[in-house]
């Protein structure tokens, strides 16, 4: 079993693009090279505007190459939480938005000839209990007059209630990504992958953005990462940081049924969707979420997620297990557009698990900003606004729980263990000195020594033992075991540490 998404499997020959070296300066400088970030160069470079895209690993691997793949106008909270917290108006706002992103990608597959597997298919929701769920959802669909069917008793899954929404959408987001990031006017934008950014410092007149090797000097900068770099406390104390998991297994045929389906068993949701590619067939089932860096055990949530799959479908060998991170606004909007009122950052985050959607449309409505032009959508998602009546319940408990995971930490005096009764291939966090360091031993019996306090604020890392990596359960920065930052807020890898 390969412990890397089922897109990766397909993208066997991307091109590589260079690490920054030297200083150079653009017009705007893009943090991150996922869909948010290609697609905001895409629509800058066809305005005129120069671009740096500066990737801290790979184009595309990060959040967008561990997604679903999914396409589509409602969001993952569903419309009756919408519902619950604006009027009419704004819902339909939002769908109407959505669409527009939907359509810009097919466009882009069509403008550019890009080989993903696009498909317009239908979105179908359903649940083997009667929660409610199902019937609230339709009660807004039918508030906004958003069309969709009732599922009838011949649908293939056992459902107690279910709707239908047509003309979605799939394809490989990975495949995708890589093919605008290929198609990208040259002379317009550079790329860069292996770059990591250290700081962004807002002047009057520029930003200067801070890598490992170089300095961009640029009009403007976004942060194109998923989360806001640094700390923006205003954004991340009303994000919560979640983390999910995706498994694909091998399918006999193509006779399974097309779709997007989302399934509520024992009022646990699970995406599930077929994909094929050749002679390949696959069945994909994302679910099992839980705050970052706070499970008890990582495998245990992987173990789950398999076990339902064969317990639901008849599938063959399981071939790929992968995690996906996402951030929870508390509002249920994402934050889209400047930092703060006269700012040259921008940024765009708060996407759920809706992020290939909301990357696409956060493209057009950052671009249209920097051009200093009129975006019918913007006013949904401003970045710089304030909705304590829409958010108060959700950010307590978010700020609740990053609080008790600090103080409870604080009380953690690590394991009393010495390097040896560390195990080959496994971790644990120990003190030595009266500093919590976090440990990790190679199959081969060498060790990897790094500091436990994550270098955003200072809480302390625990371990992933699915993803061999070292999360903070405070705002969702993660780190491979050498120390290096992964994704999340950190700009810094967490030290070396060296133990006598």
């Amino acid at each position: 079993m390969l412990k890397k998404s089922l897109w990766s499997s397909f993208a066997t020959d991307p091109e590589k693009y260079p690490k920054l070296n030297k200083d150079i300066a653009v017009d705007v400088a893009i943090i991150g090279g996922g869909i948010t970030g290609i697609t905001t160069a895409q629509a800058l470079t066809e305005r005129g505007y120069t671009v740096a895209v500066l990737e801290a690993r790979s184009v595309g691997h990060g959040t967008t190459g561990h997604s679903t793949g999914n396409l589509y106008i409602i969001i993952d909270e569903l419309l009756s939480s919408l519902k619950s917290k604006y009027d009419k108006d704004v819902v339909i706002r939002v769908i109407e938005s959505r669409k527009a992103a939907l359509e810009k990608i097919e466009e882009n597959v069509e403008k550019f000839g890009i080989d993903c597997d696009f498909s317009r298919q239908p979105l179908f929701l359903y649940e083997d209990v009667n929660n409610m769920k199902i019937l609230e959802e339709i009660k807004a669909a039918k508030e906004i007059n958003l069309a969709f069917t009732e599922l009838s008793e011949d649908f293939p899954f056992e459902q107690d209630n279910g709707i239908r929404f047509d003309h979605q959408a799939q394809f490989n987001p990975l495949l995708y990504v890589l093919g605008l990031a290929a198609s990208l006017d040259k002379e317009k934008c550079s790329i860069y992958e292996n770059t990591a950014v250290r700081s962004v410092e807002e002047q009057k007149d520029r930003v200067l953005v801070n890598t490992s090797e170089a300095i961009v000097a640029a009009k403007y900068a976004v942060h194109a990462t998923h989360t806001p770099k640094g700390l923006e406390l205003q954004y991340h104390t009303t994000l919560g940081s979640y983390r999910e998991y995706g498994v694909a297994a091998k399918l006999e045929s193509t006779s399974y049924p097309q779709g997007i389906f989302w399934g509520y068993y024992n009022e646990q949701k699970y995406s599930i969707r077929s994909y094929s590619r050749g002679d390949e067939n696959y069945l994909i089932a994302v679910g099992s979420p839980h705050k970052v860096g706070q499970a008890e055990n990582n495998q245990k949530h992987v173990e789950d997620l398999v076990a339902f799959i064969q317990e639901q479908f008849i599938v063959g060998q399981i071939t790929h297990t992968w995690g996906g991170q996402n951030y929870k606004p508390a509002d249920l909007l994402p934050f889209i557009g400047r930092k703060t009122k006269n700012s040259r950052e921008f940024i765009a985050t708060g996407f759920s698990t809706d992020g290939l959607i909301y990357g696409a449309l956060s493209a057009n409505i950052i671009a249209d900003k920097i051009e200093d032009k009129f975006n019918r959508f913007e006013d949904l998602y401003e970045a710089a606004r304030h909705q304590p009546t829409k958010s108060a319940k959700k950010f307590v408990k978010e700020n609740v729980n990053v609080a008790g995971e600090f103080l409870k930490d604080l009380s953690f005096k690590g394991d009393d263990k010495d390097l040896m009764e560390i195990p080959p291939g496994e971790a644990a966090i120990i003190t030595r000195n009266g500093e919590k360091v976090a440990v990790y031993r190679e199959p081969n019996g060498e060790y990897k020594i790094v500091s436990a306090l994550c270098t955003h604020m200072a809480c302390m890392v625990h371990w992933n033992n699915v993803e061999e990596s070292w999360d903070c359960p405070c705002h969702g920065s993660r780190f491979d075991t050498s120390g290096e930052v992964i994704e999340g807020p950190a700009y810094n890898a967490l030290p070396k540490k060296i133990i006598e």
